[in-house]
């Protein structure tokens, strides 16, 4: 008897030799799963591929700073707020075809930036690879959830989670290469046309690898959650982004303030299409799930520290110190080798020490951090300190997200893997766009001062901040632990 692609077994035809067995399914299963992480790490280094070429953008195209930032953010924007949408798709229309439609969106978007010939043709196009990887990530963990069971599926998210944070540090490496390659002279161009071929090869991959599969659930898309949802994301990002620019114009205060009340809208419209028996874009009980609301808030407080540092940090060692931007992304080698390091280890810990590691790493990665400040504020290189310290904040990061993503999404019901999974990403990513606006503006208004190593000052002023960040996120893995170990406790043996 062997598992088909829909979850059924199969028994061996007369006459046959020998039949697919568990052997051929396990191989089958990891096909699929390779195609599912390069995918990943193709989004996610995009993600961040684009901070080191930044300068150079900024240069060929006469980019202004809030341009800049919409370049980066603009991706993230879009990614965050159609992703439990994305995942609500799969699960009606089959997590194979939304994940294919993704991909080829990604691919295309992809290639127009790499021919755009001005900004506002980037940011347009960086938004619809946002819409595309909106589509395609969410489907990668519901079919890791449908697919494997056990320990294999712990292995398969501990490298879901590896590939998440390789991705965000590699991505500042390889765009570094190839913006200091300047293949036939494109400059900054390659950082978005190398996805082409490798999207390609993955969607070719993924038509006959991918299980064909069948929708499984028919949940309504909830549009006005989904409108509220981005116009409160909007109302926030828009003026961090552009409000120090523009001297903190009358709009963008109004904005802020207008933010947290149409979040409240928001609430209260998913209420009302719960109490019509509708399906909202954030189900509560789904949310209500022992430790997945503790749990996206940590990753909440991890990954704007990381995505707000990742960008100013870029921005500081090339305009700040002008390094290269080959040397300039080689400088997170270190972190990158600490998060594969973490996210590869951290299951050969004992398994009781498995939640309360996440607050632990928590306050190690802010170390890191608050180190990396300290080393940088004198306007120097920080010389030895500096690659150590890299590699105390990558260990913290990779023994962070693999042990969250794993204690608070092992006890999600299957039928709700694809909600919770968007809810969880849409934490990541929401906190990613608003660690770049705020973080990064924090070091723009810093970096822009008229004073000696300003650069540096803003750097460790920003620092300071992440540090603040993690420290935070370290509480609330705290009570994670407590929640988890006390209403889990029965079930230990799944982690």
């Amino acid at each position: 008897m062997s598992r088909t692609e829909h979850g059924q077994t199969a028994t061996a035809r007369p006459g046959s030799t020998k039949a697919p067995g568990p052997t051929a399914s396990a191989r089958r299963d990891n096909r699929m799963l390779v195609i599912l992480l390069g995918a990943v790490f193709m989004a996610l280094l995009d993600s961040t591929i684009v901070n080191v070429a930044t300068p150079t953008i900024r240069a060929d195209l006469q980019a202004t700073g809030p341009a800049l930032q919409w370049i980066v953010s603009g991706y993230t924007i879009a990614y965050a707020a159609l992703l439990v949408t994305g995942a609500r798709l799969g699960a009606r229309n089959g997590y194979r075809a939304v994940f294919l439609c993704g991909l080829v969106t990604f691919t295309a978007a992809s290639l127009a930036c790499g021919l755009a010939p001005g900004t506002g043709v980037l940011i347009g196009a960086r938004v619809v690879q946002g819409v595309g990887s909106a589509m395609m990530m969410p489907q990668v963990y519901s079919l890791i959830q449908l697919r494997f069971e056990g320990p294999a599926r712990a292995r398969a998210l501990s490298l879901y989670a590896t590939v998440i944070g390789l991705g965000v540090v590699v991505g500042q490496v390889v765009g570094g290469l190839l913006v200091n390659a300047d293949v036939f002279d494109t400059g900054w161009r390659p950082v978005f046309l190398i996805n082409v071929p490798v999207g390609v090869a993955l969607a070719v991959a993924g038509l006959r690898v991918l299980p064909p599969g069948k929708p499984q659930v028919a949940k309504g898309l909830d549009v006005p959650g989904l409108i509220t949802l981005t116009a409160a994301l909007l109302l926030l990002v828009v003026p961090l982004v552009l409000g120090h620019d523009q001297h903190w114009p009358t709009w963008a205060r109004i904005c802020l303030a207008a933010s947290a009340p149409m979040l409240g809208v928001f609430v209260l419209v998913e209420r009302a299409v719960a109490r019509r028996g509708g399906a909202p874009l954030v189900p509560g009980a789904v949310v209500k799930a022992p430790g997945l609301a503790l749990g996206a808030t940590t990753m909440f407080f991890a990954m704007a520290g990381y995505a707000g540092f990742l960008f100013s940090f870029s921005q500081h060692l090339q305009t700040g110190l002008g390094e290269s931007a080959t040397r300039t992304g080689l400088t997170f080698a270190p972190l990158a080798i600490g998060v594969a390091t973490g996210s590869l280890t951290w299951q050969k810990l004992p398994a009781h020490w498995h939640r309360p590691m996440i607050a632990a790493a928590c306050a190690v990665a802010a170390a890191g951090y608050l180190g990396i400040g300290l080393a940088m504020r004198a306007g120097g290189h920080g010389g030895i300190a500096l690659p150590v310290l890299q590699l105390v904040c990558g260990l913290g990061m990779g023994y962070l997200t693999s042990p969250l993503l794993t204690v608070a999404l092992a006890h999600v019901n299957p039928t709700d893997a694809a909600d919770a999974s968007g809810i969880m990403s849409t934490s990541a990513q929401i906190a990613q766009v608003l660690g770049i606006a705020t973080y990064g503006s924090v070091y723009v208004s810093g970096a822009d001062r008229h004073m000696a190593h300003a650069s540096a000052h803003a750097i460790h002023e920003t620092t300071l901040l992440v540090t603040g960040g993690l420290l935070a996120g370290a509480l609330t893995a705290l009570l994670l632990a407590r929640t988890a170990h006390r209403r889990l406790r029965p079930r230990h043996t799944d982690l």
